[in-house]
């Protein structure tokens, strides 16, 4: 079996885990929590609770990407423990909807930032519509020329090789790591408002976070596993990916606290309900309307970086599937020159590049939360699982605090789960149902294996 070179260094491993997690989200989630909160102090709660369950989580996909350092992470532990079947819906709904959908709304997401920045490219500047009697009007606008511009540009430089592509990932890390604190040190230090006045941080009795909001706080800081996704190219994985795991969280999750600490100095409570673009609000509260350019253009540096991350490990979910013979064969094929599944990078590149031309992607996205939020549970049942099945296979790094701290990251996704079924039944079933929509692919898939594999000698 052709494997990947292993490239990628401890900075490169963690970079990857915090490109991969800090986009636009800061930006956007924490006017969407306070909407029913009443201090400051309740938003920094669900936040620093959202970044202490990202670390027991870290520590859970590091025991397993020890034990598997392979490409495609969680599709890989879910295989080994549950079976394949579990392992495919896993990787079916990743390739078509939450990875393909995911880089398509982050790189709409960019071009709508860089339209904000640059008049000529305003967001969705109509170039083109057909009239084609009862077809719907299909429209052509420049956020999507855009977004398929990036998208490919950013592929072509994953395409030459994993060096290349985690180069451009760690300067755009690198960029905007210190955007972020000189957003926070001078938003603290030189802010144009008093700001300490809006501070009242302490819980009154009762008002405590929903799991509703805990859970966007929980996903906006839970993606910490691409760097899993990418073991099979990491030098000594078994000591780097533990360490990029819990350095990459714990210094998003500090940034995520500082940034929100800012926001509460620069408007009151009432001012950040239900306000999404609430960077932009601060930014200006605290700078002055001059600040929009700059702010327009560290958001889409934001939202570039967290697309480069994505681009760079998605498609290795792919690869792994290809490689298990339950996806198209062909996506498991290495350059012999660049050593990075190119064949797997074209087929992500073409199909966000396809999504951003759907108007619906961004709710199918929606639809699978809950499921999303089911697989991130079933990782964290799969560390217990394997304890059990494999209970003499070399472990280099043991989760801490096992079972009790994995068995509460299992239970607060499986909370937050019920809670968004609660809340979205329709959506959430029929997300479910999305997902299952693989199954005759499977089976077609499943065929052919054991037709090529008479034997069954495959895993």
């Amino acid at each position: 079996m052709a494997e990947l070179a292993r490239k990628l260094r401890m900075a490169d491993a963690v970079f990857l885990v915090i490109g991969s997690v800090y986009g636009s989200g800061i930006f956007l989630t924490s006017g969407i929590i306070a909407a029913e909160l009443p201090y400051p102090g309740c938003i920094w709660l669900v936040w620093l609770a959202g970044g202490l369950m990202a670390l027991i989580g870290s520590q859970i996909y590091a025991e397993l990407g020890t034990i598997f350092p392979e490409s495609g992470g969680p599709y890989i532990y879910v295989r080994e423990a549950m079976g394949r079947p579990a392992a495919f819906f896993y990787g079916w709904a990743f390739f078509w909807i939450i990875g393909g959908g995911g880089i398509a709304a982050l790189a709409m997401g960019f071009s709508e930032y860089l339209g904000a920045a640059i008049p000529g490219l305003a967001p969705y500047k109509i170039l083109w519509k057909s009239h084609f009697g009862f077809i719907p009007e299909i429209q052509l606008n420049t956020a999507q020329i855009v977004a398929v511009g990036i998208i490919a540009i950013l592929s072509i430089i994953n395409y030459i090789g994993v060096i290349s592509g985690v180069r451009f990932q760690n300067w755009t890390t690198g960029i905007r790591l210190i955007g972020l604190l000189a957003f926070a040190v001078f938003g603290l230090v030189l802010g144009r408002t008093a700001g300490f006045k809006n501070l009242n941080p302490f819980l009154p009795s009762g008002s405590w976070p929903t799991w509703t909001q805990f859970g966007a706080a929980f996903l906006a800081v839970i993606w910490t596993y691409a760097v899993n996704c990418t073991a099979e190219e990491v030098k000594d994985p078994k000591r780097t990916i533990p360490k990029a795991l819990m350095r990459g969280v714990i210094l998003v999750t500090l940034l995520y606290l500082l940034a929100n600490i800012v926001y509460s100095m620069a408007l009151p409570i009432d001012r950040m309900k239900g306000v999404v673009a609430i960077g932009f609000l601060a930014s200006t509260e605290l700078f002055g309307p001059n600040s929009a350019f700059a702010f327009s253009v560290f958001a889409a540096a934001a939202v570039l970086g967290c697309l480069s991350a994505n681009i760079l490990y998605c498609p290795r979910v792919a690869f792994a599937m290809a490689r298990d013979g339950l996806f198209f064969r062909g996506l498991a094929s290495i350059h012999p020159r660049f050593k990075v599944p190119t064949k797997a990078i074209l087929a992500q590149a073409l199909w966000s590049s396809l999504l951003c031309f759907v108007g619906g992607y961004q709710s199918l996205i929606e639809y699978v939360s809950a499921a999303l939020i089911l697989f991130f549970a079933a990782t964290g049942v799969s560390l217990f699982i394997l304890r059990r099945k494999r209970r003499n296979i070399l472990r280099p790094f043991r989760a801490w605090g096992y079972p009790i701290l994995p068995a509460i990251y299992v239970l607060v996704n499986l909370g937050i789960f019920a809670a968004v079924i609660f809340s979205r039944p329709v959506q959430s079933l029929a997300g479910l149902g999305l997902i299952f929509t693989g199954l005759p692919a499977y089976f077609f898939w499943r065929k052919k294996e054991k037709q090529a594999d008479p034997l069954g000698e495959r895993k």
